[in-house]
């Protein structure tokens, strides 16, 4: 479904395109404002409810869906897990004003991939979505800091969620166990590849092999299971 645009990590020179989902028209037209005026960003398309999400994604083909929870009708939540699970969905940030829990990890389970305030500098918002269209995860320092509070209390997963884990990631080979543990660490490709000794384009075909053989969209939902699993302490 993602369109035509494409961001890499290195050169950052393709257009980005991006449909905005929000129930407030001011906030919308903000956010027009902000990623009109960034570089190789384009606003495709707005929706006011995560049920005009569907149609207009295969409308306008995004490659990042920026997407409010909070909305009438149907919620941003659903609306992300609705688009997520179907093939070649495009990317999703989740930007709002609330950082729930709940929401954050039904969030980035759902397949977004990333999550940020609305008090996040527009400069950072941009350069949110563009990591994101790469396919780099982006969380805020404040949600960050939750999700690390939430695993350290809770000793990773609870037992039955860190035994469903560990018998789920039992699919990977040794080397690519050791390359999800490091992305449940927050590692960068870059890192991996120097923790492990390890060229980055190993690192990423690693990577990818993981997310295929574990049925997942991206590294936030590898970060997670292997969090679940108690793997990146």
């Amino acid at each position: 479904m993602a369109g035509a645009g494409v961001a890499t990590l290195d050169g950052m020179s393709e257009r980005v395109r991006v449909l905005v989902v929000d129930d407030d028209p001011l906030v919308r037209a903000g956010l027009r404002m902000i990623l009109g005026g960034g570089a190789g960003v384009e606003v495709v398309g707005e929706a006011g409810s995560g049920a005009e999400v569907p149609a207009l994604v295969a409308e306008v083909r995004p490659d990042v869906v920026l997407m409010d929870l909070h909305m009438p009708g149907v919620d941003g939540l659903a609306a992300t897990e609705r688009l997520r699970a179907v093939p070649g969905a495009p990317e999703v940030l989740v930007l709002t004003a609330f950082e729930a829990d709940g929401h954050v990890r039904r969030a980035l389970r759902a397949g977004a991939g990333g999550f940020l305030l609305k008090d996040t500098p527009p400069a950072d918002i941009v350069a949110a979505v563009r990591r994101v269209a790469a396919g780099e995860p982006v969380l805020s320092p404040e949600v960050t800091r939750r999700l690390i509070g939430l695993a350290v209390g809770a000793g990773g997963g609870g037992g039955d969620r860190r035994a469903a884990a560990r018998e789920r990631l039992r699919a990977l080979n040794t080397r690519e166990t050791e390359v999800a543990a490091e992305v449940g660490r927050g590692r960068s490709n870059a890192e991996i590849a120097s923790a492990l000794h390890l060229s980055v384009p190993t690192v990423k075909t690693h990577v990818s092999a993981a997310l295929a053989k574990l049925g997942l969209n991206n590294r936030v939902q590898l970060a997670l299971l292997v969090n679940d699993a108690d793997l990146a302490s």
